[in-house]
């Protein structure tokens, strides 16, 4: 294993123009001859280099040129490639890989958590208080907005409440939203503005969480979210353009080329589109639309931007909530609680638009956690699979979708497979939710839980991703709990499934190759081939050979799509 944890150290061995975090020199290695037989734009070599390619699974070196790799293999049949304007990139140990693409990601909301109050890893009701209060004392705006608590580890043990809030800010309304954006706890000014009371009902889909008078607690699951949700300024278009434009920065400097966009606006894709266009927004986003605009889906067909960076052709839908608000939907009752959680959807509305969509080739990606969920999702899919023949669809194999794909009945594994329906799912989850769901669920239910491997040995493949804002949405982080099923302190637990994890190989396609599948791209993107599209990643730490807990602990150095450095670090 070698970490490359102190970059200035290793570049004075290395010959270069200028200081960086991955040495450059136009003249490395130039060839004798004056006349090479073909040019490159670049040229990476000097560290190990990963190609998720099965039958060339490492290699020396990587050329570029327009954009496409040229040539892979190794260092030496490289050199001619290269001439006095060549950007070279020596790796200096550091290790290469094709671009990490997160399949299922909230690119505003990732920007959002950024500029709002952000709660990510608050360790105590107490802190959410304290973090509260400083926000409240430097910021005037009318609403007070944040995202990230989980109750979970609190020594408190419990929800937040309005009573919580109170204490804090009483005048303003605060609308605080759980990690998984499936809950939100809002103060008395809120509920009071919204317009909610003791005999308010909630919307189908959603709960009003109230204490034993009857009272609501300040805690809104799923669509009950909405009653105060619509206290909310609408964002202007400056302000989403802020939003996507500070994600798509946190997400290359994490190192992703490109992440799976879950749930745009028309307005969102076409910002998205000009953002991208006028290099405001550097990496590739695949959009699933909100289910509200399939007519314009449908209408515009499947939409690229000019520079092939944006690409809108699917629908986001929900079937359930989220297992840590007890909002997922279960087969039987939770073993914590007397509720089998909560259906979103309703067959009759939802039925019509799968109809739709695979008659007009728009893939369908659904959010389902719980196995009643799960469950449900396969038996739509598979009706409109069979109401629909290929004949009459617009795209022979739709590769739809399952987001999450959580807790799975073990009977249901097998029919992913059967149906080519892409289980979406994202490791991080599974290393938060240990602390959590054995007492949701019970130690049987856990079979079938976070069930990479299970998965793999029926055949498919699953698309990776980290849910953020949900989760951080460090790839690093997401791959070493992809191979070590682990908290981010070596816990595991008691029989939390450790078969269930995934070899390194496997979690490397996780993250490449296998998103590039999920999302029709495979051809384009996912490995380091020759002809594809030139998106890399380079991490400071070698995923393949590093101690396991060394691997969360790296750090990305360079993001480069279609051969375009639009990270890199300093």
């Amino acid at each position: 294993m070698k970490l490359v944890t102190r970059w200035f150290a290793l570049l004075a061995i290395v010959t270069a123009p200028w200081t960086g975090a991955l040495a450059q020199n136009p003249v490395a290695d130039a060839p004798l001859d004056d006349e090479p037989f073909q040019t490159a734009d670049m040229v990476i070599w000097g560290g190990a280099i990963y190609t998720a390619e099965d039958s060339n699974p490492t290699v020396e070196a990587v050329v570029v040129e327009g954009g496409r790799i040229l040539f892979v293999g190794s260092r030496a049949d490289a050199a001619p490639y290269v001439t006095a304007t060549t950007r070279v990139i020596d790796l200096a140990g550091a290790t290469l890989y094709p671009g990490f693409v997160d399949a299922h990601a909230h690119l505003t909301g990732i920007g959002a958590r950024e500029l709002t109050l952000n709660l990510e890893g608050v360790a105590s009701l107490r802190a959410v208080q304290e973090a509260l209060a400083a926000y409240a004392k430097a910021n005037q705006q009318a609403v007070i907005v944040g995202r990230g608590w989980i109750e979970t580890h609190w020594p408190e043990g419990r929800f937040p409440s309005r009573w919580d809030l109170d204490d804090i800010e009483s005048e303003r309304p605060v609308i605080l939203f759980r990690a998984d954006g499936h809950a939100a706890v809002a103060n008395s000014a809120a509920i009071k503005a919204a317009g909610v009371t003791d005999t308010t009902a909630a919307p189908f889909g959603g709960e009003i969480q109230k204490n034993a008078l009857g009272e609501p607690t300040g805690v809104f699951v799923d669509a009950a979210m909405s009653l105060v949700g619509q206290l909310i300024p609408a964002p202007t278009r400056e302000d989403t353009a802020e939003h996507l434009t500070v994600g798509g920065q946190v997400y290359s400097q994490y190192g992703w080329t490109g992440l799976h966009n879950m749930g745009a606006s028309w307005d969102e894709v076409e910002l998205m589109e000009t953002l991208s266009e006028d290099g405001n927004l550097g990496i590739r986003v695949y959009n699933s639309v909100n289910p509200g605009e399939l007519d314009k889906l449908v209408q515009s067909g499947h939409r690229n931007s000019a520079n092939g960076r944006i690409v809108t052709r699917s629908m986001k839908l929900y079937m359930d909530g989220a297992l840590g608000s007890r909002g997922a939907a279960l087969l039987a009752p939770y073993a914590d609680a007397n509720s089998t959680g909560l259906i979103l959807s309703k067959p009759e509305d939802v039925m019509p638009m799968l109809d739709q969509a695979l008659r007009q080739g728009i893939q369908v990606n659904m959010h389902a956690i719980g196995d009643r969920a799960n469950r449900e999702l396969l038996n739509w899919f598979e009706a409109t699979f069979a109401a629909v023949p290929p004949a009459e669809r617009a795209v022979a194999t739709p590769r739809w979708r399952d987001e999450h794909t959580q807790i799975v009945h073990a009977d249901d594994i097998p029919r992913y497979a059967l149906l080519g329906v892409i289980p979406s799912m994202q490791p991080s989850h599974a290393i938060g939710d240990m602390h959590f769901a054995p007492d949701r669920l019970g130690d049987a239910r856990l079979d079938g839980a976070y069930a990479w491997s299970s998965f793999l040995e029926t055949g498919v493949i699953i698309a990776g991703g980290s849910d953020a804002p949900v989760e951080r949405g460090d790839p690093l982080i997401e791959f070493y709990a992809a191979t070590a099923r682990r908290d981010l302190s070596g816990f595991q637990g008691p029989n939390w499934r450790p078969q269930e994890a995934l070899t390194r190989s496997e979690a490397l396609k996780m993250f490449t190759l296998w998103p590039a599948f999920a999302s029709f791209a495979e051809d384009q993107i996912g490995s380091i081939a020759v002809g594809k599209k030139a998106d890399f990643t380079a991490f400071d730490v070698d995923l393949m050979t590093a101690i396991e807990a060394d691997i969360p602990k790296g750090k990305a150095l360079l993001t480069v799509v279609d051969g375009e450095i639009i990270f890199q670090a300093r």
